[in-house]
């Protein structure tokens, strides 16, 4: 049965409704995803983490963090490749994206592309590390070493068609090495084989290895830059300490699906220069062993263009594939 409308009830109902009206309506707040194509831990995962809330802030916006690991990276990117071109879905991505394209047969996005550059986060640099028992002291011992035992030694990576993968893949290449090579599934855990001595050596991060620059587990040979590395300036190059001409760093930024409109890159790309500029997260990306580096849109995407050649170089010389 119904209850029968009163007089005093209708009024009430008309007095919520007008105070309802006359409250102010309160706005969605935007939600920007930034999807790390690597498991948690991984350079770019920290590098994420490191700016996100303050590039929310920047943005009047919840900027979150998304893992989607696979493959090599391509699974997280195929996925913002398909996003919607609104700005709300960004990769945070590597070298090992242009990477993907000449290592995969087939890649369901095209790497170049199907994604606009947003914005330039820095240049993230590479370590030839040893497990403790090798005999070796620099890296000319190393190739030496390896070369003597060809197939003997095995080398870790963050998995098929990561950085690490062809910085090492590149590297025997170049000096005529055979290793065994065993992917793993983040950096972490390849240097976690080294420091365990199931696996003999690794080209990691920055990052990976600063931190154990005095373990007795682990020897840091040499950094893989055209210059040494700021964050481990004692430490010479491998082109300087047994390989000329070898070099190996890379980029870490933001990418769009391709479409997005210029005014949002322009936009995503102001606001995160912002917090690029802010000492404290300068700070934050140098304990990372990441070199903050603020661009323009048009400035970034002329470095994926050409990083886009380089890598594909780099991979036709060393040979390396995924199927």
């Amino acid at each position: 049965m119904s209850t029968p409308l009163t007089r005093r009830s209708v009024t009430a109902a008309a007095a919520g409704l007008a105070l309802a009206a006359a409250l102010p309506v309160r706005a969605q707040q935007r939600v920007i995803r930034i999807v790390v194509p690597f498991g948690t831990g991984a350079v770019q995962d920290t590098v994420a983490r490191a700016f996100n809330n303050e590039l929310g802030v920047a943005l009047n916006a919840s900027a979150i963090v998304e893992n989607r690991a696979g493959a090599g990276g391509t699974v997280g990117a195929a996925i913002v490749a398909k996003a919607p071109p609104d700005g709300n879905t960004l990769v945070l991505a590597a070298a090992s994206h242009h990477i993907a394209g000449f290592l995969y047969s087939k890649l369901p996005y095209d790497p170049l592309k199907d994604f606009v550059g947003v914005a330039n986060l820095g240049n993230a640099g590479y370590v030839l590390a040893v497990a403790a028992d090798l005999d070796v002291a620099n890296t000319a011992d190393f190739i030496k070493l390896v070369k003597a035992n060809p197939g003997k030694y095995n080398y870790a990576s963050a998995g098929n068609g990561s950085a690490t993968h062809l910085a090492m893949a590149s590297f025997l290449a170049k000096a005529g090495l055979q290793m065994t090579h065993i992917p793993t599934k983040s950096t972490g855990e390849a240097v976690n084989e080294v420091l365990a001595g199931r696996v003999q050596a690794v080209i990691s991060s920055s990052i990976g290895v600063i931190g154990f620059q005095n373990d007795a587990r682990m020897k840091l040979l040499a950094s893989t830059g055209q210059t040494r590395s700021p964050f481990l300036p004692a430490l010479p190059t491998v082109a300087e300490s047994g390989l000329p001409g070898y070099a190996f760093d890379s980029w870490i930024g933001l990418l769009a699906p391709a479409g997005t409109p210029k005014a949002e890159v322009d936009r995503l790309n102001a606001a995160t220069n912002k917090v690029l500029a802010d000492p404290a997260i300068q700070e934050r990306f140098k304990r990372l062993g990441v070199e903050p580096r603020s661009q323009s849109a048009e400035e970034f995407q002329k470095l994926l263009r050409a990083d886009w050649d380089a890598m594909g170089a780099v991979v036709k010389a060393s040979g390396a594939k995924v199927d």
